[in-house]
C-alpha cells in the first residue's frame, strides 16, 4: 500500500514522502498513529496544495529577509565600556546585549541568532545576524571608552 507521510517518522520515511509499505503496517500503525494516510487521489492533491503553500511562505519570508539584511546593513549600535590599565576593556559585550539594542531599533531577533564572538576589545566590529534559512544581515557594533 502507497502512503503519505504526514509526519517525520525515523527510519521510515519524512513528511510529505510517498513511500510502499505493507498493508498492515500501514493500517495498524502509520494510518492508525497518524504518521501517514493512504495514498489517494484526494489525499495528493492536499499533498500537492500544502507544498505549493510552503514554497509561496518560503519565497515570502526569504523576501522579507532579504529587505531586512538590506536594512541591517546601515545600523551602527554603539557600547560604553569603562577601560582599564593599558587602555583594556572591562568586562565584554555579549550577544544578549546586541539583542537588547535591536529590540529597541524594533528588530525582533532571537540571541542564538546572533553570531559573534564575545566582543571584548574596542572599536568597530562586525555582527552577523543568522535572519532566514541562508540570509545573513550584518551590523556594526561600535565599542567607545566611557
Amino acid at each position: 500500500m502507497q502512503v503519505i507521510f504526514l509526519k517525520d517518522l525515523k527510519g521510515q520515511g519524512k513528511k510529505g514522502e510517498i513511500k510502499e509499505v505493507a498493508d498492515g503496517y500501514a493500517m495498524n500503525f502509520l494510518i492508525k498513529k497518524g504518521y501517514a494516510v493512504k495514498k489517494t487521489e484526494t489525499s495528493l492533491n492536499k499533498l500537492n496544495i500544502e507544498k505549493e503553500n510552503n514554497r509561496l511562505l518560503d519565497e515570502k519570508n526569504t523576501k522579507e529577509a532579504k529587505a531586512i539584511a538590506d536594512k541591517l546593513k546601515t545600523i551602527t549600535i554603539t557600547f560604553k565600556a569603562k577601560a582599564g590599565a593599558g587602555d583594556k576593556m572591562f568586562g565584554s559585550i555579549s550577544n544578549k546585549q546586541i539583542k537588547e539594542e535591536l529590540d529597541k531599533l524594533g528588530y525582533k531577533f532571537d540571541k542564538k541568532q546572533i553570531n559573534s564572538e564575545t566582543i571584548n576589545c574596542f572599536g568597530f566590529h562586525n555582527v552577523d545576524i543568522n535572519i532566514y534559512k541562508n540570509i545573513i544581515g550584518t551590523i556594526r557594533v561600535e565599542v567607545r571608552k566611557g
